[in-house]
């Protein structure tokens, strides 16, 4: 029985750290900005949502999505750790709400992905980081589709951004795979 609880606590403490280090990781990779042109629409492309399917592909579930949900609650009470340095709640209410929402639910959906194995096996790995992808896509143009329309949707949360996106699905689903493929799944 002690061996069972001392188990259990040293996978819970590894856990706990494993969730701060990688919320912490989602931080530092939001300050990683590629400036785009005024005329491309003027929104750097950050590190922020590799860094979230990243920590959601390779932390067990649902970990990685506790992971997210620390940053967002972070972020929400102020601490600057969003993209720019931006925080608190209104920045749920404003066109990165969606996007934001967006990072919880795909961490979570990477999660439950890599419990399939899919992190083990390139293709697979980078198809989890284009559904990943989709998932935050997907959220954040919904919710500016309701604040703006559709077409300011694409024109702001789409079209600045899909380069950027495929770039991040090669990058995020080769560190995935190359950390994964001789692991087993949890």
């Amino acid at each position: 029985m002690e061996f069972l609880a001392k188990t259990i606590f040293m996978n819970t403490s590894t856990h706990l750290l494993n969730l701060l280090l990688s919320t912490l990781f989602i931080t530092i990779m939001a300050r990683v900005a590629l400036p785009v042109p005024e005329a491309l629409g003027g929104i750097p492309i950050t590190g922020q949502s590799l860094a979230v399917l990243l920590v959601g592909l390779l932390l067990p579930f649902p970990w990685g999505g506790g992971a997210v949900l620390l940053y967002l609650l972070l972020g929400g009470l102020g601490l600057p750790v969003f993209a720019e340095g931006g925080s608190g709640w209104s920045s749920f209410s404003g066109g990165s709400g969606g996007f934001l929402i967006g990072f919880f639910i795909a961490a979570l959906v990477m999660g439950l992905l890599r419990r399939r194995g899919w992190g083990q096996h390139l293709g697979y790995s980078l198809l989890a980081n284009g559904l990943g992808t989709a998932v935050i896509v997907g959220s954040g143009l919904l919710w500016l589709a309701h604040l703006y329309g559709w077409g300011k949707a694409m024109e702001y949360g789409f079209y600045p951004f899909w380069p950027g996106a495929i770039v991040k699905i090669l990058l995020g689903g080769f560190i995935a795979w190359s950390m994964l493929r001789n692991r087993k799944t949890a």
